[in-house]
């Protein structure tokens, strides 16, 4: 076949599961014509647990811990689809206090979902600023999440017909102070990003989806709502009780990262007068009042109605699906997060597939990217909003088995992993020096863990002598910065050299400043 100028230059570029904007576990393959993106191939499967299968053999309740792990930045939303889907299917009625309960706690966690979105993602354009600014925020948030649950993230509070507890003494009030707080530091976000005309060259007019093009390609939350489309579950499906809050749905029509962004930004806002909203209209009032009124039930038996428990009943264990099938969807931070149930009178359900909603949004990623710039992939992929635990919910169809069914040999299932994890699929050049190109990467990591031998484990274990220890450590940290070289050098291309030296000039510089603090922390300890 003969191949024109331009396709001879074609260069095959991967990015992840090491680059640092994968966040461990996503890889690119990318077509390049110079700095011009030809193609690109999101390759999965590196991250694989197999919860729907899991559900499938558990009930509802020995389900629940795990379904905090889909979206462990969102794990309200995981939670609260897990008991709506069951409740719905048996017709199980939620007390209203519950029902204001779990908006609140919904609308806490989209806030903290989103807030841990524009850290990362303006992290990965180049803005390191807002990652530690959105940390001062979202603590607050989980400290009010563990006040009431326990927990700061896998919180397990959600039930069937309610929440696990009421709610604390004194946590309405702190839950309004923050919502006064958090106003002035979404101002703050304002002054510091949306008019920052950095961050607007980089955003926008980038990655645009028109309205059409988003409905057919199923996306859903502030991705659809972006492309001008204003759908939101919350409104369309009238669950829970935000049909009695006053709120507007935010969207944009300009559909590029820009105005996803500000679709974020504006629901951050929308949920705080939702939050607000039901702090003062939640049944009973705070807690400690609601006691007062419950003791003095002669008086007015009103305060012990049904209404205002935090739970219908508690559920039991054994608690069977009634034999029919259903789809259950609610309005998540990054789209819509859906089930769909089949119960055959047992505890167990028959089926159980989750639409995740980050998983499908990824799919239209190798459409945008398309004649766009190598530097904007991060830009697009960023405005994805991904979960990327989310994927291994789409490994039920592999029915794998772990530890728990494969026996006592099962536990090297992981060591199988971080072996696929480093072999799997591994591309070597067809021009370059390839054993150089595969030596410069064991270099790299054999001198990381070499660096263990100089700490004194304990007093009979010693792999160094301490004296020369830290020189011993010196030495080898300097071995690291030859592997990245060897490595870009055996690829036999301009651009994986001159990252190698990028690299290799990066290691170099931190390894200065960071002998100097280990000579000076070591000169103290001497003293």
């Amino acid at each position: 076949m003969n191949l024109s100028a331009t396709e001879k230059d074609l260069m095959i570029v991967n990015m992840g599961p090491h680059h640092p904007s994968m966040h461990g576990v996503l890889r690119l393959i990318v077509t390049l014509d110079g700095e011009d993106v030809v193609d690109c191939e999101p390759i999965l499967g590196y991250l694989h647990r197999g919860m729907e299968k899991i559900a499938e053999n558990r009930t509802i309740i020995q389900y629940l811990p795990y379904v905090t792990r889909w979206d462990y930045l969102a794990a309200m939303f995981t939670e609260a689809i897990t008991v709506n889907g069951p409740e719905q299917l048996g017709n199980i009625q939620v007390p209203k206090r519950a029902s204001y309960i779990r908006v609140i706690m919904l609308e806490l966690s989209r806030i903290a979902s989103h807030l841990l979105w524009i850290g990362p993602f303006m992290a990965d354009i180049g803005a390191q600023t807002p990652f530690f600014y959105i940390f001062r925020e979202r603590e607050l948030v989980y400290d009010l999440f563990e006040a009431a649950t326990g927990m700061r993230m896998m919180h397990n509070y959600f039930r069937i017909g309610g929440v696990a507890a009421d709610l604390p003494y004194g946590w309405l009030d702190k839950c309004l102070d923050f919502c006064d707080y958090f106003l002035t530091g979404i101002v703050e976000y304002q002054k510091l990003i949306t008019r920052n005309p950095i961050f607007l060259e980089r955003v926008e007019g980038i990655g645009v989806i028109g309205g059409e093009e988003a409905i057919n390609w199923g996306l859903s939350g502030p991705m659809l709502r972006a492309s001008g489309i204003k759908w939101d579950l919350r409104k369309v499906d009238h669950y829970e009780c935000y049909d009695k809050f006053d709120w507007e749905i935010q969207w944009q029509k300009e559909g590029d990262s820009l105005a996803r962004y500000l679709v974020r930004i504006s629901e951050m806002t929308e949920s705080i007068k939702i939050i607000q909203q039901a702090l003062e209209g939640i049944p009973g009032g705070p807690y400690e009042n609601l006691e007062i009124r419950c003791f003095d039930r002669e008086r007015d038996p009103e305060w012990n109605d049904f209404e205002y428990r935090f739970i219908s009943k508690k559920p039991s264990p054994t608690f069977e699906l009634p034999r029919q099938e259903l789809y259950a969807r609610m309005e998540a931070p990054k789209g819509e997060l859906g089930i769909f149930l089949i119960g055959d009178q047992s505890g167990f359900p028959w089926r159980w597939k989750i639409r995740p909603p980050g998983f499908i949004n990824l799919q239209i990623l190798p459409q945008l990217v398309k004649r766009m710039k190598l530097a904007d992939i991060m830009t697009i992929l960023g405005v994805l909003v991904i979960v990327w635990l989310e994927r291994e919910i789409s490994a039920g169809i592999q029915q794998r088995i772990g530890p728990e069914y494969a026996g006592p040999l099962g536990i090297l299932q992981a060591l199988a992993d971080g072996t696929k994890l480093l072999f799997k699929e591994n591309i070597l050049p067809s021009r370059g020096n390839t054993r150089l190109f595969s030596i410069g990467p064991a270099i790299a990591v054999i001198s990381i863990l070499l660096s263990f031998s100089v700490i004194p484990f304990s007093s009979r274990l010693i792999l160094a002598d301490l004296n020369i220890g830290i020189f011993l450590w010196i030495a080898i940290s300097s071995i690291a910065p030859v592997g990245l070289l060897m490595s870009g050098y055996g690829s036999n291309n301009k651009y994986s050299f001159l990252g190698g030296l990028r690299a290799a000039a990066q290691s170099i510089s931190y390894e200065i400043p960071l002998t100097l603090c280990v000579l000076s922390i070591s000169l103290r300890a001497i003293r």
